[in-house]
């Protein structure tokens, strides 16, 4: 489903704040497979999502979505494959438009414009449904402005907005990283249940090991711009916290206090 192939970037180059922060990076991931990618600040995790969503281009590398090149491609033209929900709440929607118009938007994407109602009846009854099954009371707030929402519930409506047509890959990006505890651990538990019940291909970045452990079938550590540590099934299961500590270490990976207290 995703196919990444000895990719590499470094940004600033020919400047003394030049870095190397993908170093011949190369990874597959399996239609349903939903990937935990944890390391510590600087280690390239979020600098390897951003090249898959297109955010910029690479020094060198292949990108590969449902075995189509889209390494050449620009970011709003790999969207109709990618769902993706952004580490800020206040970024994935629009502010001064309501819900329902939001989930419009979401809903018609990649779809050709004409001279249409804004939003029908049979779409409102929808986005009734799945705004219900989100357990968040916003299905009965449908003409708010998105604006008023709280951090978590346009991450929610964000995530909705993401899945509302199966993508082929879901990028999360730290996601739940500006949200208090209480909230990230609602908002993880909404996106494991939408990735699960579609089984839909995520690659989920996370600066907490104890998520990365929890969530997905897969677990990925990064360090200085290269894959240190990555399992899957059977071994990721019985992996403890204490035994991804000492893995981490011993791969050469820095643990910071975010990685264990967050």
């Amino acid at each position: 489903m995703l196919k990444v192939v000895n990719l590499k970037k470094t940004f600033d180059k020919g400047l003394v704040t030049e870095k190397e922060v993908l170093k011949g990076i190369s990874l597959e991931l399996k239609e349903g497979d939903f990937v935990t990618v944890i390391g510590s600040n600087g280690a390239g995790k979020s600098t390897l999502l951003n090249s898959i969503a297109g955010t910029f281009s690479l020094d060198e590398g292949q990108i590969f979505i449902n075995d189509k090149d889209v390494t050449n491609l620009k970011e709003f033209q790999r969207a109709k494959y990618i769902g993706r929900v952004f580490q800020d709440p206040l970024t994935g929607t629009a502010a001064d438009m309501w819900i329902e118009e939001n989930l419009a938007l979401a809903n018609r994407r990649g779809n050709k414009r004409g001279l249409k109602p804004g939003i029908t009846n049979e779409e409102r009854k929808k986005y009734f449904e799945v705004l219900k099954g989100f357990d968040l009371s916003l299905e009965n707030r449908m003409t708010t402005k998105v604006g008023l929402l709280s951090g978590g519930q346009r991450q929610a409506l964000t995530l909705l907005m993401a899945t509302l047509h199966k993508p082929q890959i879901l990028l999360l990006d730290e996601h739940t990283a500006a949200l208090d505890p209480k909230t990230a651990t609602k908002v993880l538990e909404l996106t494991n249940k939408v990735v699960t019940e579609n089984h839909l291909t995520t690659f989920m970045v996370t600066h907490n090991m104890k998520d990365a452990l929890k969530y997905g079938n897969r677990l990925i550590m990064m360090n200085g711009g290269k894959i240190i540590l990555d399992v899957s099934g059977k071994d990721k299961e019985k992996l403890e916290f204490n035994d991804l500590l000492k893995m981490f270490d011993e791969a050469g990976g820095v643990v910071n206090d975010n990685m264990i207290l967050s």
